[in-house]
């Protein structure tokens, strides 16, 4: 299960993750926290609209992974809180879909010399992180068990892209087809933005221990 803020952002995280993943059995599900309603400078786009084909774009692009389906929890852009709702709400997933590995972006990140981490991925990987206690415990969020939902406990976190990674995963088989999904997200993701999720690609691998591979997305690990 991959859960983040916004349509568009498991492609650009996870995106190699997902294919590879799928490749080798896998069952991926997506949950996505926001309606990504306020990503548009066009002046004749409103919020409804815009959600309505950010959610089509992430349905399309979480087919061509080959991704199980895709949970979007409607919470409104720009404003997501790492609340008891919202943690209750990705707990629910958990416990419906009982995953084995859990992927996040990386709740500590607030910039770098490039950027300022968006408050939504902030809040959304802090409120995943805090669900798997709520998944897990059975005396926790009773509510969940009254939905006939059990506890589920989750065996791995991978936080994509942490300080401290620890793995450094080889997405040079299918950077075209994380490439290609980025692409299906047509309302954000620019074909200059596509390159540079290559180049990005290309530098994490830089950051791996030798034996380096040409491209990779890095994470680090957990097992509760």
């Amino acid at each position: 299960m991959a859960v983040v803020a916004h349509p568009d952002d498991i492609e650009f995280s996870f995106g190699g993750m997902v294919a590879l993943m799928v490749a080798e059995g896998w069952r991926v599900v997506y949950v996505v926290a926001t309606r990504g309603d306020k990503g548009s400078d066009d002046p004749e786009m409103s919020s409804e609209r815009l959600a309505e084909l950010r959610m089509e774009e992430q349905r399309a692009a979480a087919a061509y992974l080959g991704a199980a389906g895709v949970e979007f929890l409607g919470y409104e852009d720009g404003s997501l809180e790492a609340s008891i709702a919202l943690r209750r709400d990705i707990a629910r997933q958990i416990r419906r879909h009982q995953p084995r590995r859990l992927l996040v972006t990386d709740p500590a990140a607030l910039y770098s010399s490039a950027y300022i981490q968006h408050p939504d991925h902030l809040a959304a990987a802090r409120a995943a992180l805090a669900a798997t206690y709520a998944a897990r415990d059975r005396l926790t969020m009773p509510e969940l068990l009254a939905e006939g939902l059990a506890p589920h406990a989750v065996e791995e976190v991978y936080i994509h892209d942490g300080k401290d990674a620890d793995l450094w995963l080889d997405i040079g088989a299918v950077l075209e087809q994380k490439k290609a999904a980025l692409r299906l997200h047509a309302s954000q993701i620019s074909e200059q933005f596509v390159l540079l999720v290559e180049v990005f690609a290309r530098e994490t691998a830089a950051r791996a221990p030798e034996p380096k591979p040409e491209y990779a997305e890095c994470y680090r690990v957990v097992r509760p």
